[in-house]
């Protein structure tokens, strides 16, 4: 299997005159990306950039983002996206915790990244035109666009990827060369992403759903990259209209936005052909109202960790608007069990936690063999996700296993509950968290965002999940306030047990 770096040359050899990356009023074919690329790898050589390395890059979406990216493997060098949104402790402990010697920076950044540097003595660098000091696009055009001479091999370390810290402080994933292209073949494969499609970029490609499986998924097969440097859903409508878009990923609050645009039933997505989401789950009644707007569309409900590259399972097409709630099977080259404490495989319908393994599987947490021993056992994954598996082998996630509920004896998994919540009219967003109970142990608290104009009180609420779920999951509390989410659209439930435990 070839390298990252070299599965760019060839597309660039193959067909050099086909569109590679849009992005802003810039357009780039196979072979005028893959020099711009060289170039870039060029000037990161005389800054000391040199095979395995660390490398930090933080940065929104932009194609000096991937001309970096791909610059830095090309080197051999280890890459380690940075969450734009980290404050300057936040930076500052993941460039000390991966050893970076240098970062990578968007000038809008320019703060947050001086700060985590002053405070590592970490050197930096600007992507482009930080006004009065050297970037890497100006000092990329003196170079030649010959490849670099660099030796890289398919085993070579090639991303540090930090966890979302849902739970507290991330762990840094290490993936080489291997897994990351695993990675893409499996969801190319899966999802029928074709060669020459046109892929729509819209999640930050610092998160590994993005860049992994769908950047290096469409490189790969040298499909067209068309990226935005975030989300709007009126600009998202719009691009996939004009640029016509075939393949799509987005988190389900993405969707959701996209669904209350009334353009959306009016406009011309006919060239829309897979539509993908995860990070978190897809409300089932939202599953039927896109089903519904978008007829075309083969929906592909994604379920994975980072862990795995990421991967995990996944389920599309009609079983997924027959079954709205499955996760699905595993996706290809992965295998998965749904298994009780003493490791062995449940019974249908009974709740375990789902483990995987398969070609993707992270090598481990960065420098931090404690942690990964906690996760791996017998070349399994221990996801930590409860889940559910049927006779036809398809399974349902019901919860994280830190954040099941449990209320009187009783197992409460949060999503279901939520999946419950979520279809009141005048909830817009919800989270569904356990809450310190006296006699109890612990007792159901939704927190929801409401709609514009809506209002919502507890009795209201529980009357209308009184038809959808059992009486001990209905929630007894309810907070109406805003729900914490990361960058990739996971709910931050440590922060609202945090907030409302204190309160």
């Amino acid at each position: 299997m070839p390298t990252i770096g070299q599965i760019l040359e060839r597309n660039a050899r193959r067909v050099p005159r086909r569109e590679a990356l849009v992005y802003a009023q810039r357009r780039y074919s196979y072979q005028e990306l893959d020099a711009a690329v060289n170039r870039a790898s060029r000037a990161l050589s005389r800054y000391g950039v040199v095979r395995g390395e660390r490398v930090a890059l933080m940065s929104p979406n932009s194609d000096h983002f991937i001309i970096a990216y791909y610059a830095l493997l090309k080197l051999g060098a280890i890459v380690v996206p940075a969450n734009v949104r980290l404050a300057v402790p936040e930076l500052t402990f993941q460039l000390s915790d991966s050893g970076a010697r240098l970062l990578l920076y968007d000038q809008d950044l320019s703060t947050v990244a001086r700060g985590a540097m002053a405070a590592t003595g970490v050197s930096g660098l600007p992507l482009s035109g930080d006004a009065g000091a050297q970037d890497l696009a100006s000092a990329a055009v003196q170079e030649s666009s010959e490849p670099p001479d660099a030796q890289v091999e398919e085993g070579d370390d090639a991303q540090i990827l930090y966890t979302s810290g849902t739970t507290g402080r991330p762990k840094g994933v290490l993936l080489d060369h291997h897994r990351v292209i695993w990675t893409a073949v499996n969801i190319v494969v899966g999802t029928g992403i074709r060669e020459g499609d046109r892929l729509l970029h819209v999640a930050p490609l610092y998160h590994s759903a993005e860049l992994d499986l769908f950047l290096m998924g469409g490189t790969y097969l040298a499909a067209t990259h068309v990226v935005l440097r975030e989300f709007e859903p009126g600009i998202v409508l719009s691009t996939l209209e004009a640029e016509r878009i075939t393949a799509f990923f987005g988190v389900p609050t993405m969707y959701q936005f996209m669904l209350r645009d009334p353009r959306l039933r009016q406009m011309d997505l006919s060239n829309w052909r897979v539509g993908m989401f995860g990070a978190a789950p897809m409300p089932p009644s939202v599953v039927a109202e896109l089903a519904e707007a978008l007829p075309h569309l083969m929906l592909y409900n994604l379920a994975g960790l980072t862990e795995m590259g990421p991967g995990g399972v996944f389920l599309g097409g009609e079983e997924l608007r027959l079954h709205p709630a499955s996760a699905g099977y595993p996706i290809l080259n992965t295998e998965s069990r749904v298994v009780d404490l003493n490791f062995e495989d449940v019974a249908p319908g009974a709740v375990g936690e789902l483990i995987l393994r398969g070609e993707t599987l992270m090598k481990g947490y960065w420098r931090n063999p404690e942690a990964t021993a906690g996760v791996m056992r017998d070349g399994w994954l221990l996801t930590g996700d409860m889940a559910t598996v049927d006779e036809d082998g398809r399974i349902a996630l019901v919860d994280r296993k830190k954040d099941m509920i449990i209320t009187g004896g009783m197992n409460v998994y949060s999503v279901e509950v939520e999946n419950a919540v979520i279809t009141h009219p005048a909830v817009a967003d919800c989270a569904v968290i356990g809450m310190p109970h006296p006699e109890y142990g612990e007792t159901v608290m939704a927190v929801v965002s409401l709609r514009p104009g809506a209002s919502l009180d507890l009795e209201e609420l529980r009357e209308h999940c009184r038809p959808l779920i059992a009486d001990y999951k209905i929630p007894r509390r309810l907070v109406v306030g805003p729900i914490p989410r990361n960058a990739s659209g996971k709910i931050l439930k440590f922060r609202l047990r945090q907030e409302h435990g204190e309160a």
